[in-house]
């Protein structure tokens, strides 16, 4: 049952992203063919800050709003320096 925890298919994943547990079990049991009990030990024991970006599982903890803020920020700078508001 470890690795039915770790590796749970991104349908079931997104499912519980919308708080929809019971669909994620039912979900987890069609697609791996096992029990009620496995298939809701399983999502119980998902960890919820898993994420689902393009059908793959990822961690959160990046940082992709910094990097964004600070492009946009050197943008304006960049952009202000070439219209000589600098």
């Amino acid at each position: 049952m470890a690795e039915l925890n770790q590796d749970l298919p991104p349908q079931v994943v997104a499912a519980l992203q919308r708080e929809q547990k019971i669909e994620a079990v039912k979900l987890l049991r069609e697609l791996r063919g096992v029990g009620l009990k496995e298939a809701k030990d399983a999502v119980d024991n998902c960890p919820l800050e898993r994420q689902v970006v393009d059908g793959a599982v990822v961690q959160p903890g990046g940082h992709g709003v910094f990097f964004w803020l600070l492009g946009l920020f050197v943008l304006g700078v960049v952009v202000a320096w070439l219209f000589g508001k600098f």
